[in-house]
């Protein structure tokens, strides 16, 4: 134990000496003890030897803030007393357990921007101006395979499909992005088009689709079966303001008259964006 009240008192020099080494020692040692220092300043530190705690006094010098918690025998900190951490200019809201998480290989998952892939294989030729059936067509033997739906160059054929968006989905708007060929070889520009609606439990499915949004036009390669990913479109508005448990249906296009490809342009699927708001669906 090692403490003093700081106060020096007027006395012959050898006791003042004594007096000072002593206030000096308890200086460098944090006041440390068992029990607080009898006298006491504000922002004073104590370290109190029986918990192994670090305190420093407030302000109002009417009570000690807990710093950190040592381990005496291993030479570590055992434990640091926050409400709240800033790195940088960030506050850190994050829980332990949240944080415990990122160690190793797992993650932790954050709300935001993320993708369902939609392949042709989910999608199904609208009744009316259908494009055609869902076709395997073979590029080589023993290499991929694709499935397909083919629209018409000279008109505007569509197909459909439908999702339930996971409960984590903020209902706001989202984009889409195509991935399409054609077997020719001309090089002309192909211009998509998306809609969409929800649907929530009782109610009829009859409904009008969503404004169709269109991407940029992209121009085929000019090779035949080449891959074209055509850029994300812009924010798609689903009708029917969608709600939890909504079942959204979606019908595609290719915009002929916007487009210039005379072949037959071969849709593989869609990349279809949105935005959550919680880490789950919990």
């Amino acid at each position: 134990m090692s403490q003093h009240d700081f106060n020096i008192a007027n006395q012959l020099f050898p006791a003042t000496r004594a007096d000072l080494n002593s206030s000096l020692v308890a200086l460098a040692s944090n006041s440390s003890g068992d029990a607080e220092p009898a006298t006491t300043y504000a922002n004073q530190w104590w370290y109190e030897t029986d918990t192994n705690t670090l305190k420093l006094r407030n302000e109002a010098n009417n009570a000690w803030v807990p710093i950190c918690t040592l381990d005496q025998s291993n030479n570590n900190v055992l434990s640091i007393t926050t409400q709240g951490l800033t790195l940088g200019s960030t506050a850190l809201t994050a829980t332990g357990a949240e944080i415990n998480k990122l160690a190793g290989s797992g993650t932790l998952k954050q709300a935001g921007k993320e993708s369902i892939w939609i392949p042709a294989s989910a999608m199904y030729p609208s009744t009316t101006n259908p494009c055609s059936d869902l076709t395997q067509v073979e590029t080589t033997a023993l290499r991929p395979d694709l499935k397909v739906l083919d629209f018409a160059a000279a008109a505007d054929d569509f197909a459909q499909f439908s999702i339930a968006f996971p409960k984590s989905y903020n209902l706001g708007t989202i984009t889409y992005q195509p991935f399409w060929t054609v077997t020719g070889t001309n090089a002309g520009t192909v211009v998509w088009q998306l809609g969409g609606v929800a649907i929530t439990n009782d109610e009829s499915v009859n409904t009008v689709f969503g404004t169709l949004v269109a991407t940029t036009a992209l121009a085929h390669s000019a090779t035949s079966n080449d891959l074209m990913v055509s850029a994300e479109s812009g924010a798609v508005t689903i009708a029917g303001s969608p709600a939890d448990n909504d079942q959204c249906f979606f019908q595609i296009n290719n915009d002929a008259s916007a487009s210039s490809q005379t072949g037959v342009v071969r849709l593989l699927g869609i990349k279809l964006f949105f935005t959550t708001d919680a880490a789950n669906d919990a």
